[in-house]
């Protein structure tokens, strides 16, 4: 998304309450599929619409539950359950968000410039969120799906209850990391104030290298994929180590 970019909507969230700002939004008019846009691609054509919002003081649940084929631009910080629900092509924000950010998201891309709060991309199931800053704690947990890239330190309890998707951490994390995790990676660049019972630093192997240096392509995240550890259940490496691959249905 070009920051020069002409916007073909704009909505000043001052003068809409959420729900109203979610009615104008899905009454846009879509020409392209909107099965077009690619949950784990950060490129998606001209054909979206292009939504500027203006007015951003901290709102609470903005642009939740939206689902719509449309691009998002905003500058300014948002308060709890931002993008909760998400369901669009592609968001840039230049801001912060509160509690509860891409709770639920389904699809599409969100960059997020600053920091976010606690439960950041919780029960998320697919998409990519990529925050610039760091994150409160419970970051991905019960995750379903999708990708979670933090540039720096996440807080206690990332990836409680995950049981699908990835989490790349480029800082440190805190207290209690991985605890319930089941078919899910974290890849930390920093280290762990602790590691949950039954999780591990294991290896990373070659094609997980490759993997993680595609994914922080894809989130615009600078970074070598050799500087990362991963962290995974026990049942997993040992699974790996008898040659049973690193795919199965269910570790614990």
């Amino acid at each position: 998304m070009n920051a020069t970019d002409l916007p073909d909507h704009t909505f000043d969230l001052r003068e809409l309450h959420s729900d109203e700002l979610r009615t104008a939004i899905h009454a846009i008019e879509v020409s392209a599929p909107e099965d077009k846009s690619d949950s784990s691609s950060s490129s998606f054509g001209e054909e979206f619409p292009l939504v500027e919002l203006s007015g951003l003081s901290g709102q609470k649940a903005a642009c939740m539950r939206w689902s719509k084929s449309v691009r998002v631009r905003a500058v300014g910080d948002l308060g709890d359950f931002a993008f909760a629900w998400f369901d669009g092509v592609d968001v840039h924000l230049e801001g912060n968000v509160g509690d509860g950010a891409c709770e639920g998201m389904r699809r599409g891309v969100v960059r997020i410039t600053g920091n976010a709060g606690c439960g950041l991309g919780a029960a998320m199931t697919g998409g990519t969120l990529a925050i610039y800053g760091a994150a409160g704690p419970r970051v991905g947990a019960a995750m379903r799906g999708g990708s979670i890239f933090v540039r720096g330190d996440v807080g206690d309890d990332t990836g409680a209850g995950a049981l699908a998707g990835t989490i790349v951490v480029g800082g440190d994390a805190g207290a209690n990391l991985g605890d319930g995790l089941n078919n899910v990676t974290v890849f930390l660049r920093g280290n762990a104030q602790s590691l949950a019972p039954g999780v591990i630093e294991a290896p990373l192997r070659k094609r997980e290298e490759v993997r993680l240096g595609l994914l922080l392509m894809s989130a615009s995240i600078r970074g070598k994929a050799a500087d990362f550890r991963r962290i995974i259940p026990e049942a997993r490496w040992k699974a790996e180590e008898a040659g049973a691959g690193e795919v199965r249905p269910n570790w614990r």
